[in-house]
């Protein structure tokens, strides 16, 4: 798991048209959930986590693809981003558990799956750097929103319920944590796929 110490500040500031199109498009999602969700962290959170997993997934398809037509090493990007869509969906499963989603909601995240796994699998085709880097906004965004669910529970506006039992064993959790500690794991989660994403759309954007 990524250490609950990193750096939760750290932002990129957009370089070009692609990073002003990820960095856009990221503000406009942004935009769109906080209309829908407003300070409904739990439910935002259910519904952003299952999008949040699919770009882990098909870049890892791509890049195992890639790897296979060229006859060559993948440098540890696939199971990375195996890694990142696994940790992502557990993010959704332990989140399940506490905001407990409704119909509305579950068929939401059938919708936003199913739309942005195809447009995001065709931006990963058109140009990986931007999808990286789209991932590394989202990222940035999931940071500031697991801080305010962070703040909201600490000053009592959300009750600090008892992690899932699912959360303890994954994050090897104290046996008495609460939501508060469920939340800083999942924000170092999210700082850490932060790094990762922006690390690789700097890496593409060299070659």
């Amino acid at each position: 798991m990524m250490s609950h110490s990193i750096n939760l500040d750290r932002s990129h500031t957009p370089q070009g048209p692609s990073d002003r199109f990820a960095h856009g498009l990221t503000r406009l999602l942004r935009f769109f959930a906080d209309t829908l969700f407003a300070k409904h962290y739990a439910h935002r959170a259910v519904v952003l986590e299952t999008v949040a997993a699919v770009p882990g997934m098909v870049g890892a398809t791509l890049q195992h693809l890639k790897a296979l037509r060229h006859i060559s090493d993948d440098h540890g990007w696939i199971r990375t981003l195996m890694d990142e869509a696994e940790n992502e969906r557990m993010h959704l499963l332990t989140f399940i558990e506490i905001a407990k989603p409704t119909r509305f909601e579950r068929w939401l995240i059938i919708l936003a799956q199913g739309v942005f796994y195809n447009l995001f699998f065709l931006l990963y085709l058109i140009s990986p750097r931007t999808a990286h880097r789209v991932v590394g906004y989202f990222e940035e965004e999931a940071v500031v929103s697991y801080t305010e669910f962070l703040a909201e529970v600490e000053a009592g506006n959300h009750e600090n319920v008892p992690a899932p039992r699912r959360a303890i064993d994954y994050w090897h959790l104290p046996p008495d944590a609460r939501l508060s500690d469920v939340i800083v794991a999942v924000r170092a989660d999210e700082a850490g796929h932060r790094d990762v994403n922006h690390g690789f759309a700097d890496h593409l954007s060299e070659q």
